[in-house]
């Protein structure tokens, strides 16, 4: 006979002295003399019938060892409570079932009936064990529609930081302090890293070789992917609070871009010392790096010069097409990008939505895309059959599309060899904002010519630049007019 009630019963684990059989519930010691319970001898349990198996098997719960009647009645209201919150849908019957019989099997709580009626209501997972690691991967999984390197930067977050520090947290039970302890732990790292990579201990230095220390900015990175994390858990239900939101950390601001002065052109040569990870060529170093890439016929040199000159990213002008190009209206459309992914690469949309527009070129750029499709059908003449006809402006000689991490490698090779300071290959292209502003462009019409999602990103990264370009400028168009040399007035 069905049970939805449940039974409760109190029994021991004395054995008849002469059998040794158990004895039960018949304990003469279950009861005082009066017939009440005694509460010093014996444990209460209950049963109670769930809903039956899909094949019409009878489903029962159970449990045993608890210390009081009462707890035997709270938890059989708790399961009454929990097997009506599906109603009459039988895969949620089935999902509340396995999830009473999961928690008695592994001796814990029974969840809170509200917060699986609230996760019901949202379709969300019912399990109230579900730690931080489970959620980050299925989290991780159901995103579908993000970009690769999104989703790696994503699964790095996750597999290096997020996993290893917090992820056997249950996710309802993560709190700040959780998250300003894993911080403070990467903090410890940090320093590790770097007084083993300053003393001299060389199977020290060996063990921690290739460990990166781990930035303000991507620690930034790593909160901002729990917190999309946990905003989904929150949107389906799963907690109710986001502590990812509400850590302190330090800023983690772009550094900022420097001009190479001949003051620390100087004091690189003589020390090697490199001001800052964004450094700026001068117009003059500049032009001495392309027409040193000329005059060596590089292979490369026009995508140089546009980058230069307009400042697309890497991966957006390896990817530009023949088709995207006006030469007789001097334009050129950014609507895709090769991106690398180890050793593959990819060809899809820019960066942003910001980063699909038009880029209007000038009179020397303009000949040198001329040169450029001059070069490219030579290639196509010499290669015959074997030549890749893939409509990609920049390609190697056999019409292949390039791969950046290679043409970065060349552009540090090419730096070197002009005797240039050294700047990065995405230097170019803040060369090109610099020099944009310097022209007398706005704000604006420079976030537009790179791509910036923002403007708060361009105004960061440049304008306190401008005054050092101006000056350098300045110093250029004074030493082009010749004056005589007269003595102290």
């Amino acid at each position: 006979m069905a049970n939805p009630n449940g039974s409760i019963s109190k029994r021991c684990g004395c054995r008849e002295p002469q059998t040794r059989r158990l004895l039960g519930n018949s304990c003469p010691k279950l009861r005082r003399k009066n017939g009440a319970w005694r509460s010093d001898h014996g444990s209460w349990q209950y049963r109670v019938d769930l809903p039956p198996a899909p094949d019409g098997r009878r489903q029962e719960a159970r449990r045993a060892g608890l210390d009081t009647r009462d707890a035997a009645v709270d938890e059989i209201k708790r399961i009454q409570d929990l097997i009506v919150i599906p109603g009459n849908d039988s895969q949620g019957i089935g999902r509340i079932r396995t999830l009473i019989l999961d928690a008695i099997k592994a001796g814990d709580p029974l969840p809170d009936p509200e917060v699986i009626k609230e996760r019901y209501r949202r379709r969300a997972d019912l399990n109230p064990k579900i730690t931080v690691a489970d959620w980050l991967h299925t989290w991780l999984a159901g995103r579908r529609t993000i970009r690769r390197s999104t989703r790696e930067g994503y699964e790095i977050s996750i597999r290096l930081h997020l996993v290893p520090f917090i992820g056997d947290i249950r996710l309802d039970q993560l709190t700040i302090g959780h998250l300003d302890d894993m911080f403070d732990k990467i903090d410890a790292r940090n320093e590790t890293i770097r007084r083993i990579r300053a003393g001299k201990n060389p199977e020290l230095r060996e063990a921690f070789k290739g460990r990166k220390v781990t930035s303000d900015a991507y620690k930034q990175r790593i909160r901002a992917t729990l917190r999309a994390a946990l905003n989904h858990a929150i949107r389906i239900g799963l907690i109710a609070f986001n502590p990812a939101s509400w850590v302190e950390l330090p800023s983690g601001k772009r550094p900022r871009a420097l001009l190479w002065t001949k003051e620390r052109v100087a004091r690189w040569r003589g020390t090697g010392e490199i001001p800052s990870p964004v450094m700026v060529w001068t117009p003059a170093q500049t032009g001495a790096f392309l027409d040193h890439a000329e005059a060596q016929n590089d292979r490369y040199y026009e995508l140089f010069h546009l980058i230069a000159h307009r400042g697309p990213r890497r991966g957006e002008a390896c990817g530009i097409h023949w088709t995207d190009l006006d030469l007789d209206e001097a334009s050129l459309t950014i609507r895709w990008q090769i991106t690398q992914h180890g050793a593959d690469t990819e060809m899809g949309a820019p960066k942003s939505d910001a980063g699909d527009r038009q880029i209007s070129l000038d009179t020397a750029t303009v000949t040198v895309l001329r040169q450029r499709r001059a070069r490219q059908n030579a290639h196509r003449l010499s290669h015959g059959e074997q030549w890749i006809d893939n409509g990609l402006v920049f390609t190697e000689p056999n019409g292949a599309p390039l791969i950046p991490d290679e043409v970065t490698k060349h552009f540090k090779e090419l730096v070197a060899a002009a005797d240039l300071p050294p700047v990065r290959l995405h230097d170019l292209r803040h060369g090109a904002a610099t020099l944009a502003l310097a022209a007398g462009a706005d704000m604006k019409a420079v976030q537009d010519l790179l791509g910036h999602a923002g403007i708060g990103i361009t105004a960061d990264t440049y304008a306190h630049i401008l005054p050092e370009l101006a000056r350098e400028v300045a110093e250029n168009v004074a030493r082009l007019i010749p004056r005589k040399k007269t003595g102290p007035r």
